[in-house]
């Protein structure tokens, strides 16, 4: 499906508004208090652990809250994201909320044409990125070209088993999508977005790809990458099966009866080799 790029493009763009006026992001926080965090990068802030001084680069990095979060933590961040709007809108953030960061407006698979290869210690990729994905393994390529020798790549993502569920039913767990990488896209319409919102939306389709585990760690080994860590979760940051989960007190949403029953998300790290031998 060649046109994926456009549609999800525009399904993204008609969002921003949404998302930055949605207590969900609490974008409004970040101005007010200079220590704030989101909620994703605070859930991660251990497994991060010290990052100060450290050149990151956040992929696909939407409205820039998770960005701006990692800044506060002490690292020299980039953000890179293809939609207008969401740039202009991590800019503006970044600025009310005092952080230095610099914004840039690309597809995720140029961002080593644009940005630069071998220039980041870190690169970060936030919850519900690799989903708008056709290929996981040209996503490795640019991951692994970005970082310089012994960088390290962090990950938290919804887990494919979840992407792989029926989110329309709300009695029972079914899987009814694919696991596994395909060639072609499941293309959806909905006029809702995952915050609170009563925007009803006009781009309505959107293009979205599933990868399994073992894709995406083979397609990291392929180009060098050693995984440092990995960690499955039972909870996610969004209600990713209305009718079926409940909000914890951590903002998190799990499985109302049973929540041990579903890997809903999880945490990877992996680090570029920093020699032929790949030590």
């Amino acid at each position: 499906m060649t046109e994926y790029f456009s549609i999800n493009r525009a399904n993204w763009d008609e969002r921003v508004p949404a998302h930055v006026g949605s207590r969900d992001y609490a974008v409004d926080r970040f101005a007010k208090d200079l220590s704030f965090l989101s909620d994703v990068v605070e859930f991660d802030r251990r497994r991060l652990g010290d990052i100060k001084g450290v050149r990151g680069v956040h992929l696909q990095c939407h409205i820039g809250t998770d960005t701006v979060s990692l800044a506060r933590l002490g690292a020299a961040m980039t953000g890179l994201d293809f939609s207008t709007p969401a740039i202009a809108a991590a800019r503006e953030l970044a600025e009310a909320a005092g952080a230095d960061v610099d914004f840039v407006e690309a597809d995720v698979y140029d961002a080593a044409d644009v940005l630069g290869t071998e220039r980041f210690d870190l690169v970060y990729t936030g919850v519900g990125a690799l989903c708008w994905l056709p290929s996981v393994a040209r996503w490795s390529a640019v991951v692994a070209a970005l970082l310089r020798p012994g960088g390290r790549l962090f990950i938290r993502e919804g887990h494919p088993m979840l992407w792989a569920l029926d989110d329309e039913r709300s009695d029972a767990v079914v899987v009814r999508f694919p696991y596994f990488e395909m060639p072609e896209p499941l293309v959806y319409d909905s006029d809702l977005t995952y915050v609170e919102t009563d925007v009803k939306f006009a781009a309505t389709r959107a293009a979205v790809w599933n990868h399994g585990l073992g894709e995406i760690v083979s397609a990291l080994i392929s180009v060098g990458m050693r995984l440092t860590a990995f960690e499955e979760h039972q909870s996610v940051p969004w209600n990713a099966l209305p009718g079926q989960m409940i909000r914890g007190e951590d903002g998190e949403w799990r499985l109302a009866e049973d929540p041990a029953r579903l890997a809903a998300s999880y945490t990877l790290q992996a680090e570029k080799a920093t020699g032929p031998s790949g030590t």
